[in-house]
Parts: C-alpha cells; sequence; structure tokens
C-alpha cells in the first residue's frame, strides 16, 4: 500500500470554528494526512518580518512562517492547503500571498480555501483529491499524446459526455443533458461508439471525471477515476496545443466555475466553487430563457449588445433574475441584456475565482459556457488578453480523460 500523501496545513482560526475535522476527514477520504509543520519559537518573529506582512493575528504569524519553512526545505511535504475564515479581511491578504509566494518558488502544488463555519468534508473532497493526484501522479499527468483506444467520460452537473479517441486523434462523441447519471453516460457512449464506428470491445482503456464518476466509473470499470481539476487542466492544454509552459485554465461550469495554474502541463494552484449560481453557466441559461432564444444563441445575441446600458447584478441569481426582469420591463434591448448578463457572470467569476490564482498567459476557456462567445468576449475585456477556445472545448473533461486513460493500456491495466 503507497504511503499517504502529506500534506501541509497553513490556517487560522480552522480549529475554533469546528472546521478542522472536516479537513482532517477529506484528506483522509483519498488517503492523504494532514500536518501543520513543525517550527522554532525564533523562526516566527525572523519569518513574520522577513515577508513584510503586518498582520496582528498570531494564527497568521505561524502561517506565515510555516510556510518559509516549507518553502526553504526545512519541512518536507507533498502539497499545501492553505485555510482562512471567510469573514476575515486580513486572512484573505494573507491566504492570497502564501498562496502566491508558495507557488512562486516551490513545486509544491497547492489550494487555498476559505472556509465558513458550515463547510464540511464533501465540500472539500475534490480539492484534496486534487492535491493528492497531483502529488501520486505526476508522471501520468505528464503525458502528452494519445495512444491506442480509449473512451473518456465526463459525468457533469448539467451534462454528460463522452469521447473516443485513437492514436491521438478524437473519432466519436456524445453530449446529453444530465437526468439520471447512469443512463446518461449509457447514452453518450452509444453515441460516441456509432460515431466512431467500433464497438465497446475494442475499447482499450477508460477515463471517468466529473460529479458522477465514481458511480459511472465502478458500472464501466474505468481503469481511471479521477476528480475533474486535473483532468480538465490537461485536457485543456493538450487540446489548446500548450502544454509547455505556462497556462490558465478557465472553466465556468453549471454548478461551480474552475480556474486552474497549469505549468508544463501540471496543475500548480487551483480553486474551485462560487458564492452563488449567478456566477455560473446557470444563469446564462435563465437569461437565455428569459429572452426567448436557445442558449446557442446568446453568445452571438450578446456580441450585437451594449451591456454597459443595463445594470445587472449576477452576484446573487435571485437578485440576477429581478435585474433582468426590470431591465426587460424597463425597454432595454435583448440583445443589450445578453451583453450584460455576460460581463457579470464574467465580473463575477473574476472577483470571486481569478483573484486566488496566478494568471499566466495564454488563457484558456473551457467547458459548454466557453462556446458563449459573448461570455468569453466578456471575460477577455476583463483580463485584457485574448482567451483561447479550443476545438471540442465542451469536451475538455471527456478529452482529458481518454488522454490520461491511454497511460494505462502501457501499464497493461
Amino acid at each position: 500500500m503507497s504511503q499517504p500523501v502529506r500534506i501541509a496545513q497553513l490556517s487560522c482560526g480552522a480549529e475554533y470554528s469546528g472546521v478542522q475535522k472536516e479537513i482532517e476527514d477529506a484528506a483522509h477520504a483519498v488517503d492523504a494526512e494532514i500536518f501543520f509543520p513543525d517550527i522554532k519559537l525564533a523562526d516566527i518573529k525572523k519569518s513574520f518580518t522577513e515577508f513584510g506582512l503586518d498582520v496582528r493575528s498570531a494564527d497568521l504569524k505561524l502561517a506565515i512562517a510555516r510556510a518559509r519553512a516549507l518553502v526553504d526545505g526545512q519541512v518536507e511535504a507533498d502539497a499545501v492547503f492553505i485555510a482562512t475564515c471567510f469573514r476575515c479581511a486580513e486572512a484573505a491578504i494573507v491566504r492570497n500571498e502564501l498562496r502566491r509566494y508558495i507557488h512562486e518558488n516551490s513545486h509544491l502544488p497547492v489550494v487555498s480555501y476559505s472556509f465558513t463555519e458550515r463547510t464540511t468534508s464533501g465540500t472539500l473532497l475534490t480539492r484534496m483529491e486534487a492535491l493528492t493526484t497531483i502529488a501520486r501522479r505526476r508522471a501520468l499527468l505528464a503525458r502528452e499524446r494519445q495512444e491506442g483506444i480509449t473512451l473518456g467520460l465526463d459525468s457533469g452537473s448539467a451534462t454528460t459526455k463522452a469521447v473516443i479517441m485513437k492514436d491521438n486523434e478524437i473519432i466519436g462523441t456524445g453530449w446529453r443533458p444530465t437526468t439520471e447519471v447512469q443512463k446518461s453516460a449509457d447514452d453518450v457512449v452509444a453515441l460516441a461508439l456509432e460515431e466512431a464506428g467500433i464497438k465497446m470491445d475494442d475499447i482499450q482503456a477508460i477515463g471517468c471525471t466529473g460529479y458522477g464518476r465514481f458511480l459511472i466509473g465502478a458500472s464501466f470499470k474505468a481503469d481511471l477515476i479521477q476528480e475533474e481539476l486535473t483532468v480538465n487542466s490537461k485536457g485543456a492544454v493538450y487540446l489548446a496545443d500548450r502544454q509547455h509552459g505556462f497556462a490558465t485554465v478557465i472553466d465556468i461550469g453549471g454548478m461551480d466555475n474552475k480556474a486552474i495554474t497549469v505549468q508544463d502541463g501540471i496543475p500548480g494552484v487551483f480553486t474551485m466553487g462560487g458564492i452563488c449560481a449567478g456566477a455560473s453557466g446557470r444563469f446564462l441559461e435563465m437569461t437565455a430563457k428569459r429572452l426567448g432564444v436557445d442558449i446557442t444563441e446568446l453568445g452571438p445575441l450578446a456580441m450585437k449588445g451594449f451591456g454597459a446600458k443595463v445594470p445587472m447584478n449576477s452576484y446573487c441569481i435571485v437578485f440576477g433574475t429581478q435585474s433582468l426582469v426590470n431591465a426587460l420591463a424597463a425597454g432595454s434591448r435583448p440583445e443589450d441584456v445578453a451583453a450584460a448578463a455576460c460581463h457579470s457572470v464574467a465580473e463575477q467569476v473574476y472577483e470571486q475565482q481569478l483573484q486566488e490564482v496566478d494568471i499566466k498567459e495564454p488563457v484558456i476557456m473551457v467547458g459548454g459556457t466557453s462556446l458563449i462567445e459573448g461570455l468569453v468576449h466578456a471575460m477577455g475585456e476583463l483580463l485584457q488578453t485574448e482567451v483561447l477556445v479550443p476545438k471540442y472545448s465542451q469536451y475538455i473533461g471527456a478529452v482529458g480523460s481518454a488522454l490520461l486513460a491511454s497511460g494505462f493500456i502501457e501499464k497493461g491495466a
């Protein structure tokens, strides 16, 4: 049995809020162990002074000293988890600076998180799983070509996707809304097999990701069952042909959003979640429905409008819907409302997720919402850069799964 992945925790308040047990339970579920780096008392004052942040909290000073010990090699770890209270502004500044400091001065994968007293182990599970995946499977994540015939399945919260690849080419795809998880998976596999012109017996390896990965992974006897943070980032740089150097991957999903900094195909810093569905694809679906257009028509419609003409609040999906109703009642043009909705979602993702990662060009947008050109345009304007949307971007999780699954053919798995 492999040794547990050792995750160094840098935090403030987790012990007092009741969240510490949830953090440890999430780590235990993925065969990892949380530990607090041991340091000398004399190092705390020295590290705090040299780091240059004038903070008052003793716990935050301790977190800074522990970060320096990790970077200097005084303490060994496989990954780092930085956690601070959602309500503390000082802690948010320190969390962000520590994340950047560790990422820039070490090769340790880092995830940062702002918790509340209601944070559960389930909320943290995907983050912990991603940390352990990077620590354990760096060689697999470094794979740059797909070989053999593999099937990738992405059981997402809103849609289920399948991709069949053969010798580094996509030969079959399938897409369906997620209703019954297993049935949706069966349907997309059938579609992909039909397009590829092959039978299930021809498949040499299977990879699964997404919210339903454990259920469909078991039913399809998958070789690879892996969380979407590492799979999506790998799929993104593969499709965009940016597997060397830095890149930033943005995936605005139906339930949550992901922002990932990638170096040479390996995720380094990542964040996922979102305070409200107003900053997700769900809000854009509601906007399209309210405007009486299909979601595929929302992007072109938004490109014809001027969002600045319409006040929009999608920080909360309830208030966002209210803004939609008010704007249309006031006589706003549909194209202006569509543009405002796209800008609002991009802005919320920028404020909620992109502050937690270092934006490195190129910026790659993936997932179903990457096909909404008004959203891509709005994100590019906010980031002041051209945003790449590779071909097959909506199948990103399935592509990443098929690519990584081919590593199991060589092992004879």
